[in-house]
């Protein structure tokens, strides 16, 4: 028998692919977080450590569970994809969580997020904000809980309750403070925007050094995993809707710089918002769908009960994201607009 590769190769379009894979991009997403990751042990010390570690355990024990239990190789959890997910979700966490709470959310960020809807490529939501949401609902207290930051002299000290047993009350730490997006909605104190690009302040494992997450948003959109219009378009959106109320009463509404680079909207903008799944594939349908988070994500700070927004505005835009597609879809090349002759 004839083992020559055939000559004729029949196949859908498009006919020219990019030499890349899922595992690559996972690959690469992972590298672009290392700094975020570090930065976050360096202000939480062995608590941020333990949280990323035990949420990337739970999605990948749950993607193997799920997805299939055989070898590795032969396994979808060697995409990377669910690694990805449990650091995603860690740094939406605060660093004192109870480890068992991060072990669940990253449980339901793979059940809820991807295995009720087919599996990766078919989920509606981003998986490590569902995840997020899941623990949001069932533990708020603990998700509302910050520990202040720290540098590598108390590395290992626990932010909180960590290793607190399974459904037991935690017991938080006395000594505990509040976000800057907290303070600035409940006590109209603002925080210095230097603090907040270098991250010296409270708030989960992500809100650290927003300028390292930019630096990794940059790195993505350099070897084009990353579509640059949705993050240019919440921040634009979010500058602007903010610098709009701030004119309007400066006393009440904080300015656009504030916006942008507290709580989690420059982690949520590059890297959630961006999920090639959940986002828009249309170029004028990431502008919409860049243009709704970013709206929302100010609605819902300055005239919701909640002082962040950045993960329901997200997850919300997912919802509309197949009927933003349907109707940016671009006109078909030598079609004709209905009513043309």
């Amino acid at each position: 028998m004839s083992t020559e590769a055939p000559h004729l190769i029949l196949s859908t379009s498009p006919f020219l692919k990019r030499p890349v894979d899922t595992p690559t991009i996972m690959r690469h997403v992972i590298y672009s977080l290392i700094p975020v990751m570090l930065a976050a042990m360096f202000y939480f010390g062995v608590s941020a450590l333990l949280i990323m570690l035990v949420c990337v355990a739970g999605c990948g024990f749950t993607e193997w569970v799920f997805e299939g239990r055989g070898p590795l190789r032969d396994s979808p959890i060697k995409d990377g994809s669910a690694i990805v997910t449990g650091i995603l979700l860690a740094l939406t966490l605060p660093p004192g969580l109870p480890l068992w709470m991060a072990f669940l959310g990253a449980v339901m960020a793979i059940i809820l997020g991807k295995v009720l809807f087919g599996g990766l490529g078919h989920n509606v939501f981003n998986p490590s904000l569902t995840g997020r949401a899941f623990l949001q609902a069932c533990f708020p207290v603990a998700l509302t809980t910050w520990a202040p930051y720290g540098d590598l002299g108390r590395f290992l000290a626990l932010r909180g309750d960590n290793l607190s047993l399974p459904f037991l009350k935690p017991q938080f730490d006395a000594v505990s403070t509040a976000t800057p997006l907290a303070m600035m909605k409940f006590e109209s104190q603002p925080t210095e925007v230097t603090n907040l690009l270098l991250g010296s302040t409270s708030g989960s494992l992500g809100e650290t050094a927003a300028l390292l997450i930019l630096l990794g948003g940059g790195y993505l959109t350099y070897r084009k995993f990353l579509n640059w219009r949705i993050p240019v378009g919440i921040f634009a959106t979010v500058f602007l809707f903010a610098t709009l109320l701030n004119l309007i009463n400066a006393e009440k509404y904080p300015a656009g710089p504030f916006h942008l680079f507290s709580g989690g909207l420059v982690l949520g903008a590059v890297f959630m918002a961006t999920d090639p799944v959940t986002s828009p594939v249309t170029q004028k349908g990431a502008w919409v769908f860049a243009a709704g988070v970013g709206l929302l994500v100010v609605a819902i700070r300055q005239f919701g009960g909640l002082p962040e927004g950045v993960m329901y505005s997200i997850l919300l835009m997912n919802a509309f994201t197949p009927l933003i597609d349907r109707v940016t879809q671009p006109r078909i090349y030598g079609g004709r607009k209905k009513g043309e002759s």
